[in-house]
C-alpha cells in the first residue's frame, strides 16, 4: 500500500502491483458474488469478475430488459441468473448494483436474506449516506463495504478489455469479520480497477453527486451549449460552432490534459490561446465558485439525493427522462455532433 502526499494531504493508494489478482482470487475464492442489478455498472462488474475467474451470479428482475441483456451476455437462467431474491439467498457477498430509487424499493425483500457473515457491497454511498431518507440499515452481523469505479460500466469493461483499467474508490462501513478491508481491495482488484483509494460512504456519495450534476455532466453541457448557442447568435454555422465547442476539446485537447495535466496542455498550445486562457479562466472560476458552494450545500442537506430518489421512484419516471434526453439528442449542437463524428477518420 502506497503512502502518496497529495497537496499536503497523505492518502493510502492501493495498487494492481501491492495486491495482484492472485491475492484478490485467493482472499474470494470461497465466495458466491451475486450482482443485483444488470443496468449500468452490473455488466462491466459481472463480465470482467467472471473473465478473472470469480463465483458470480446475477440478480435481476425476470423478463426485463436487462434480463434478456443478461441473458445476451451468456448468463442463463437456472445456471447463473436468477431472480434478485434468489439470487441474495444463494450469494455470500452481494453487490447491490440497483439505481438508487430502486434500491429503496427491493431493500426490504433482500434484507430478510442477509444472514450473518455475509458481505453487502455497494458502488456508490447514496443509500447508506441518506440512511434515515432511504430505510437501508443493514443487519448488525455483516460486513457492508463500497468500490465504486470511477465512471460508468461502460468505461470499466473497455479499459479492462484494453488490458488497462480505471481507478475506484473504496470504503468500509462495518467490519463484522474483520476482513472487511481485504474483501474490499479484492473485490476493487477483481472488477479491473487500476488503483484504489480509501473513502469513506458519506465522502463518497457527496463527491460523487456533486461531480456529476457539475464538470461530469451537468456543468459542462451548460457550459457548451452556451458557447455554441453564443457563436450560433453571431452568426458562425453549426459545424464550426460544434468544432470550436466540442470536438476540439474532445479530440485534441483533453487527450493532453488527460496525458500530463492541464499546465502541459496549456504549454502546447499557442501563446495567443495561453494569454486568453489564463486571462479569461478567473472571470468562469469566479462565476462558478459560489454556484458549485450552493449545490455542494444541497448535496450535504441531502436535497439532491431526496430529488433524485423522487423524481426516480415516480411511475412515469422513465417516459418523463425519455423526453428529456429526446430533447437534449435531437438538439441542434447534437445533431451537427452526429455528423460531425461521421467524417472522423476512423468512420470514414
Amino acid at each position: 500500500m502506497a503512502t502518496i502526499n497529495f497537496g499536503g494531504v497523505e492518502e493510502q493508494i492501493i495498487t494492481r502491483d501491492e495486491f495482484p489478482m492472485l491475492e484478490a482470487q485467493k482472499v474470494l475464492q470461497d465466495e458466491v458474488i451475486a450482482i443485483i442489478g444488470y443496468g449500468i455498472q452490473g455488466p462491466g462488474q459481472a463480465r470482467n469478475l467472471r473473465d478473472n475467474l470469480f463465483n458470480v451470479i446475477i440478480g435481476q428482475r425476470k423478463n426485463s430488459p436487462t434480463w434478456g441483456k443478461a441473458i445476451g451476455h451468456a448468463w442463463f437462467p437456472g445456471r447463473r441468473l436468477y431472480e434478485i431474491e434468489e439470487a441474495v439467498r444463494r450469494a455470500t457477498f452481494i453487490v447491490y448494483l440497483l439505481s438508487d430509487a430502486a434500491q429503496v424499493e427491493v431493500w426490504p425483500r433482500i434484507k430478510p436474506y442477509l444472514t450473518s457473515c455475509k458481505t453487502l457491497c455497494f458502488s456508490h454511498g447514496l443509500g447508506l449516506a441518506y440512511r434515515d431518507r432511504t430505510g437501508i440499515i443493514p443487519p448488525d452481523d455483516i460486513d457492508v463495504i463500497m468500490v465504486a469505479p470511477q465512471g460508468p460500466g461502460i468505461s470499466l469493461r473497455r479499459m479492462f478489455m484494453q488490458g488497462k483499467g480505471i481507478n475506484s474508490s473504496f470504503a468500509v462501513y462495518q467490519d463484522f469479520t474483520h476482513k472487511a478491508k481485504q474483501k474490499a481491495i479484492a473485490y476493487g482488484i477483481g472488477i479491473g480497477s487500476s488503483n484504489l483509494f480509501e473513502t469513506t460512504f458519506k465522502r463518497e456519495a457527496f463527491s460523487n453527486l456533486t461531480g456529476e450534476r457539475g464538470t461530469l455532466m451537468g456543468a459542462i453541457q451548460g457550459i457548451l451549449l452556451a458557447q455554441y448557442e453564443t457563436l450560433r447568435e453571431y452568426g458562425h454555422p453549426p459545424s464550426e460552432a460544434f468544432n470550436e465547442t466540442v470536438e476540439e476539446l474532445t479530440q485534441s485537447l483533453m487527450p493532453l490534459f488527460a496525458e500530463k495535466g492541464m499546465d502541459w496542455m496549456f504549454a502546447n498550445c499557442s501563446t495567443t490561446a495561453q494569454r486568453g486562457a489564463l486571462d479569461w479562466m478567473k472571470h468562469f472560476h469566479d462565476l462558478n465558485k459560489p454556484l458549485f458552494d450552493k449545490l455542494y450545500r444541497k448535496v450535504v442537506l441531502g436535497e439532491e439525493a431526496e430529488r433524485a430518489i423522487e423524481a426516480n421512484s415516480k411511475p412515469d419516471y422513465r417516459d418523463a427522462l425519455d423526453l428529456e434526453l429526446k430533447a437534449l439528442r435531437e438538439s441542434e449542437m447534437w445533431q451537427t455532433g452526429a455528423m460531425i463524428r461521421k467524417l472522423r477518420p476512423e468512420n470514414s
